[in-house]
């Protein structure tokens, strides 16, 4: 995602409702520690951009927070509601917000799809004076030799897209949130741990990935019968340390 300017690319962003379901099973949940330093803000509003299907929101949810999504996909929004998180569908920039305003906003890896020109000042408006935008991603990391195999089948069945399997630099995510007068300093959070992921399990992730997406039913699924080959030359098993990946700013005054 770095140096991407993926808002622009909106019909990238519209792929995920077809695949709503595998999205829910197979996309990681956000770390406990993560969702323990949300609730530590002490919120009394929620709102979560781009919720997907509750990977964020249903969590706070069930830790007592008041949460309200946005989403922009109709398929994605109803697997949200099935876990029971009220969602408005529309796109966060479209969004009609009733004069509502929260305590934090979060964004799990949906903020590379908002236009930050319209996204930076529209949370600004919305968040109470000292309220938080906390956005975050998760990632996986891996050794150099597994990383070298699955490169390998990435070139010969997946030129231009690759296995999202490296940590986020700080730097290529620090859009204009940082700079602007409506916020204080970023704060970066890292959370790490490590991870054992079956092939099943790893290619049903990637396959959610939107350049993956991309490939179409005709590409995708050779993509992914060569990279189940790779995983099992390698013990059927990815080994990674995970983590995910935290920029916090507050509301100034």
């Amino acid at each position: 995602m770095a140096g991407e300017d993926l808002h622009l690319d909106r019909e990238r962003a519209e792929i995920f409702g077809a695949i709503a379901g595998q999205y829910d099973r197979f996309r990681p949940e956000y770390p406990a520690a993560l969702i323990d330093d949300l609730v530590a803000l002490r919120p009394s509003s929620v709102l979560d951009i781009g919720c997907g299907t509750g990977k964020v929101a249903a969590e706070l949810v069930r830790r007592g927070l008041p949460v309200l999504g946005v989403e922009l996909d109709p398929q994605m929004a109803a697997v949200a509601r099935g876990h029971g998180v009220p969602v408005e569908v529309a796109s966060f920039e479209d969004w009609d917000d009733g004069g509502q305003r929260f305590d934090l906003v979060t964004a799990g890896a949906s903020w590379h799809w908002i236009d930050p020109a319209r996204g930076v000042p529209k949370v600004a408006s919305l968040l109470r004076p000292g309220g938080v935008l906390a956005r975050f991603w998760t990632f996986h990391e891996l050794p150099p030799e597994t990383r070298a195999v699955l490169d390998g089948v990435y070139e010969r069945y997946g030129p231009g897209i690759h296995a999202h399997a490296t940590p986020p630099d700080g730097g290529d995510y620090a859009d204009p949130i940082g700079s602007s007068a409506d916020f204080s300093e970023v704060e970066y959070r890292d959370y790490r741990w490590e991870e054992a992921i079956p092939a099943e399990e790893w290619l049903g992730m990637v396959a959610t990935f939107s350049d993956h997406q991309r490939l179409g039913p005709l590409r995708l699924p050779g993509l992914l019968d060569s990279l189940r080959a790779a995983i099992d030359s390698l013990g059927g098993v990815i080994h990674a340390q995970a983590g995910t990946f935290s920029l916090l700013a507050r509301r100034v005054s």
